[in-house]
């Protein structure tokens, strides 16, 4: 194991709860400086393997291996080089923002002088200047957040895991988190992992993406590859009346049309050649007397990438959210 480049390296990791396979046999190995994303719905592993490897959880077997360390050997050298940003809210809210890191730092045997000094730094990276000597109970959620996320910048780690970082976050506090995240990254060189099950944040901050669906990995490449993969336009079909799983089933009998999934009225499909083909799946639905009120053909996108590796549509708040930020034109690409 252990590549010069590589500061997670993870080699058939399994996790079992009882009889429940959590994660199954994943392989990983996340470079320096990376932003490494594990993109899911809730219980497709995410989490588990993030405990895994943040020393929070043992394995039930394979190994793991952080900055050079055995996670199950040396516990203390591998959490001396990572931080970590739990999905719950842990900030202290009897306190404020600079009372919140200064304890941090306390924690980790500081000195003085390095906590004055990076308390000062991380303010600046975070744009959180002015904010520090507010009580964290008289912040926003999204201010909350960026002190938390500061808070993991604290200690120079080698790897920071961050948990669902914009998790009930909206957007425009979503959007802002993601920026500060791409530039911490950038200027401090550090590698960051990321769980999310948001399409738009895995396809704007991270470097490469593994696709996890019932605990394992089922596809790990760029943003762009993962898409380019797909190599079909995708076609959204919204069915009024609550007939969108009987289209569905319609659909999947037409032929050259793929990955055929439905939720919640939406259909979704991936079929060659969509703009020639569209008028016809439109006529094919008032043959068969749906209704459809929504319809749009484009080119694959992560949202498609990952209905092709799974077979299934991740969610649809990440579509509502793509939406949105296509609404207001202001899109992240």
């Amino acid at each position: 194991m252990s590549n010069s480049n590589s500061v997670v390296e993870a080699d058939n990791l399994s996790k079992k709860f009882n009889d429940f396979l959590a994660v199954d046999h994943i392989n990983l190995d996340i470079k320096r400086g990376e932003i490494f994303g594990f993109l899911g719905p809730n219980g497709a592993g995410k989490t588990t393997t993030t405990k895994m490897l943040s020393t929070i959880l043992k394995p039930t077997s394979g190994s793991i291996n952080i900055c050079g360390y055995d996670v199950s050997r040396q516990k203390a050298q591998v959490r001396g080089c990572i931080a970590v940003v739990f999905q719950d809210p842990c900030i202290d809210t009897f306190l404020t923002g600079r009372e919140n890191l200064d304890f941090h730092a306390r924690m980790y045997h500081m000195n003085g002088k390095q906590r004055l000094k990076r308390i000062s730094e991380v303010l600046d990276l975070l744009n959180l200047k002015g904010q520090e000597h507010i009580k964290m109970s008289d912040c926003s959620g999204g201010v909350q957040r960026r002190f938390e996320v500061a808070r993991g910048f604290m200690t120079h780690p080698r790897v920071l895991f961050l948990d669902e970082p914009t998790l009930g976050m909206d957007i425009q506090a979503r959007r802002k988190l993601w920026e500060y995240i791409k530039m911490l990254n950038q200027q401090e060189n550090i590698s960051i992992v990321l769980t999310t099950h948001y399409i738009e944040e895995a396809d704007f901050l991270c470097h490469r993406v593994a696709m996890m669906n019932q605990g394992r990995v089922v596809a790990v490449d760029t943003p762009d590859n993962l898409k380019a993969a797909v190599g079909m336009d995708q076609v959204s079909l919204r069915v009024s009346g609550g007939a969108g799983h009987q289209f569905a089933a319609v659909l999947r009998g037409v032929e050259g049309s793929e990955k055929v999934e439905e939720s919640n009225g939406l259909v979704q499909l991936s079929i060659k050649n969509g703009e020639d083909r569209l008028a016809g799946l439109v006529e094919l639905a008032d043959e068969y007397g749906f209704v459809l009120s929504d319809v749009d053909l484009h080119q694959p996108s992560l949202e498609a990438a990952f209905l092709y590796y799974t077979g299934r549509i991740l969610n649809n708040e990440s579509a509502n959210m793509a939406k949105s930020s296509m609404d207001t034109g202001k899109g992240m690409k």
